[in-house]
């Protein structure tokens, strides 16, 4: 398990080889559905000699409408992330939104996301910091690439240096987002893995219906040009029917593309290491 987190803390070593993958459902629906995504994205890294992190959250609490699906149940989805991560032997994520879910959520995995609306929240960077856990904070759709360097300042001045930052798109007015692939070189300029948020970047928020949409179509050509830009991981969500899936579903990647695209992104990344 711990294999791809040593990989992922030396940012040196990291960018001789592929690229990382965060991937998985949005949102834990049931224990069937998790491990038979883990499953299979297991065997396509593994094969493709890509390090890889299940990703799945165990609550939505930021949903647009009160009435989208937030969750089974704390408990019962963290237990499934930690038994995913027993079984596979592969480190997980997954997002926190208060220091009460920090200290909780440390107990079951790996790594602790901090949402992107969240990322300037100190109270919550210092208290993750302090689980001890590798933190990935999403950079907000509102902040520049410049200024995230002070949300990974709260959590290395609070004793913990295990920092990733996600990129996931900038507002584009309000019902679009776009990616700035400079900010890529900018944020890696402060020494720690830069992950470039494929699926979360082609979403189109803020729709009258109450449910965000997405460009799904488009994950490819976003994907291909962060591997190109030399960005360090990648983070997507998939599933095996995206559109019945009960969050999230309309900016995922089908779990049967998945294989096809990584070997494509691999191709690439090996030419921008060679290069």
């Amino acid at each position: 398990m711990h294999q791809t987190l040593k990989k992922i803390s030396n940012l040196s070593e990291l960018k001789k080889g592929n690229f990382f993958l965060i991937a998985g459902p949005c949102i834990i629906e049931d224990e069937n559905m998790a491990f038979n995504i883990a499953e299979k994205i297991t065997g396509i890294t593994e094969k493709l000699g890509v390090p890889y992190i299940f990703k799945a959250s165990y609550k939505k609490a930021n949903r647009t409408s009160i009435d989208s699906f937030m969750g089974i149940g704390d408990e019962k989805a963290l237990n499934i992330l930690s038994e995913i991560s027993k079984q596979f032997q592969i480190p997980v994520i997954t997002d926190i939104h208060t220091r009460q879910e920090a200290v909780m959520a440390a107990k079951y995995v790996d790594i602790l996301q901090i949402p992107a609306f969240l990322c300037r929240q100190t109270e919550l960077l210092v208290t993750a910091a302090e689980t001890g856990r590798f933190i990935n904070i999403k950079k907000g759709q509102f902040l520049s690439p410049q200024a995230i360097k002070f949300a990974i300042e709260k959590v290395v001045k609070s004793g913990n240096s295990n920092v990733l930052i996600t990129e996931r798109g900038t507002t584009f007015g309000y019902g679009d987002l776009v990616v700035d692939y400079r900010s890529i070189p900018i944020m890696q300029s402060f020494d720690v893995p830069i992950v470039l948020d494929v699926t979360h970047s082609l979403q189109q928020p803020n729709q009258s219906t109450g449910i965000t949409g997405g460009l799904p179509h488009l994950i490819n050509t976003i994907a291909s040009a962060g591997i190109a830009a030399g960005v360090d991981g990648l983070f997507l969500e998939t599933h095996h029917e995206p559109s019945k899936a009960k969050s999230d579903g309309a900016n995922m990647l089908k779990l049967d593309e998945l294989e096809g695209l990584l070997n494509k992104l691999t191709a690439i990344r090996k030419v921008v290491v060679n290069s």
